[in-house]
């Protein structure tokens, strides 16, 4: 049995909280279990500048986590000096998944940039922070075209992700933190509610895996990521209600 006593296939509990940046175009409290990520976004009416005067929008994505987050204290990157090379890559990973379903075009010359923010860290952190970020990102396009800002919600997708794993019981979805530091093989998969496929990442830690035990557990993924398609929906609705 797997340490949190859920089946191979069961995701942890998932809650979306809109609202909680009081002040944000858009924001979400995302809860998977003991992780739980703040996902805001912010609206500029500028651009970078290899894109100023070319008519297109631009999404981008910062990461953190809080220095408490996990067991024992971790230094603010800023007092470092400089940011950790799983901090850019998990930024830039949100970054890229938010604008494969973004129409940049459609979006102006405007920039949104979501801020992931980790509260408490229990494994899977990326994801749950893709799966907070479109949230964010699409009650703040909401709020524009409801302002009359943009025509209409320059969205062409719903996107979310998921990790799964290989352990000692086998392939595994969504894994917490003792899963995670100890699985034989682990993976993220960001995909949208179409069945299209943005990324996977994939490693092996102890041996490679085959490609029958890739498939299986990207058929996890694919069944498991449902619930927080479902979770994003239910978020939106309610938001747009109040």
């Amino acid at each position: 049995m797997r340490p949190s006593g859920r089946a191979n296939d069961a995701m942890r509990s998932v809650s979306i909280e809109t609202g909680f940046a009081r002040h944000a175009e858009g924001s979400a409290l995302i809860r998977v279990g003991g992780t739980e990520v703040l996902c805001v976004a912010s609206v500029e009416q500028r651009v970078p500048p290899f894109l100023k005067g070319k008519g297109t929008g631009w999404i981008t994505a910062e990461y953190g986590m809080l220095p408490r987050a996990t067991h024992t204290r971790g230094s603010r990157e800023a007092a470092k000096g400089k940011q950790s090379g799983r901090t850019q890559e998990i930024q830039r990973l949100i970054g890229r998944s938010l604008r494969a379903v973004t129409d940049l075009a459609a979006l102006g010359e405007m920039s949104v940039t979501l801020d992931c923010d980790v509260l408490n860290a229990d494994g899977g952190t990326r994801c749950a922070s893709i799966t907070g970020a479109w949230v964010a990102l699409r009650l703040a396009l909401g709020k524009l075209q409801r302002g009359r800002v943009l025509k209409s919600i320059p969205l062409t997708g719903q996107v979310a992700a998921v990790s799964c794993g290989l352990t000692g019981e086998g392939a595994v979805l969504d894994l917490d933190y003792i899963e995670d530091s100890s699985a034989i093989a682990d993976t993220n998969f960001v995909l949208t509610a179409d069945n299209g496929i943005v990324e996977i990442q994939g490693t092996a830690e102890e041996k490679p895996f085959s490609e029958n035990e890739f498939f299986v557990l990207l058929g996890l993924a694919k069944c498991g990521i449902k619930d927080l398609f479902a979770a994003q929906n239910a978020a939106i609705t309610v938001a747009e209600a109040s």
